[in-house]
């Protein structure tokens, strides 16, 4: 009985031993066929996933913006590209308008919005800028003693800016600047002992009208008032007006200075030792074209 049990304690010791051996050989074999790993590895594995998501979430994101930018900018250099086409063109149809004496009714309505924004913003600048070139110029010479050397200065030019009220009051602010500007050049001039001849396309019957307009607008002691005689009504203004020079040249006076804001007045022979172009406010006297003040 002993024997016995003594022989039952050693096959449940066997079989105990044997139950574990087979337990450690089925976890080694979980170890070595599957993937382990501790739960801080699986923390940092995780961590690494999420991180590396953000990344390309960040990239997407930068990537989607530069393309709206680029987009933006593209879209950017197009307008500007429109913009400057359109302002070459009106800059050229005004300047083909100022050869060949048009009126501004037959200008097309964009660019009636261009002459009254470049008379918002770039008119007295323009005449400022002729000025200072008279200005300088005249200021380094001197009239020789025999009160032959004069400055032709149209009248025309000046008379505008007195008459004719627009009912823009933007451009009436600015042809009020404008008259103060020409009064302190029509003034320098004649402290600097220049004679002024003074000349118009008006026919000579209004005379007594444009010299009470001028006096009285500031325009005192010119030498001459240039006006049309019956005989000149018929001609072309260039026409008219280079016969004048011609006559003024034939007399022996030298036109040292000649300055207006038309063209016309710059066709001909003998226009003198420097001619000075003016702005020109009537292409950007656009206040009864009906087209809306640009901001």
């Amino acid at each position: 009985m002993s024997s016995f049990s003594h022989s039952a304690d050693s096959g449940d010791s066997s079989q105990s031993l044997l139950s574990r051996r087979q337990s450690e050989l089925g976890s080694q074999y979980v170890v070595e066929s599957g993937v382990f790993m501790s739960s801080f590895t699986a923390i940092i594995f995780i961590a690494a996933l999420v991180t590396t998501g953000l990344l390309m979430l960040t990239l997407l994101i930068a990537l989607t913006m530069m393309l709206n930018s680029c987009q933006s900018r593209s879209s950017g250099i197009l307008e500007h590209d429109k913009k400057s086409d359109q302002h070459d063109y009106c800059s050229l149809l005004i300047f083909h308008s100022e050869l060949n004496n048009l009126e501004i009714g037959e200008f097309p309505l964009k660019c009636k919005l261009y002459a009254l924004q470049y008379s918002k913003r770039n008119y007295l600048k323009d005449l400022n800028t002729s000025i200072w070139f008279i200005e300088d110029y005249f200021g380094r010479l001197k009239p020789d003693d025999d009160g032959l050397d004069i400055v032709l200065l149209d009248a025309d030019d000046l008379l505008s800016l007195i008459g004719n009220f627009s009912r823009n009051e933007h451009i009436e602010d600015l042809k009020h600047q404008a008259h103060i500007v020409l009064v302190r050049l029509y003034r320098q001039l004649r402290a600097g002992g220049w004679s002024l001849f003074l000349f118009t396309r008006k026919p000579s019957k209004h005379w007594k009208t444009t010299e009470s307009t001028l006096t009285s607008s500031g325009y005192l002691g010119w030498s001459s008032l240039v006006m049309r005689s019956d005989e000149e009504i018929q001609m072309e203004d260039w026409e008219y007006l280079s016969n004048r020079r011609l006559q003024l040249h034939k007399k022996g006076y030298r036109i040292v200075g000649l300055i207006s804001s038309k063209l016309d007045a710059f066709r001909g022979p003998h226009l003198g030792k420097r001619s000075f172009k003016l702005a020109n406010i009537q292409y950007y006297e656009v206040g009864n074209a009906n087209a809306a003040m640009p901001d």
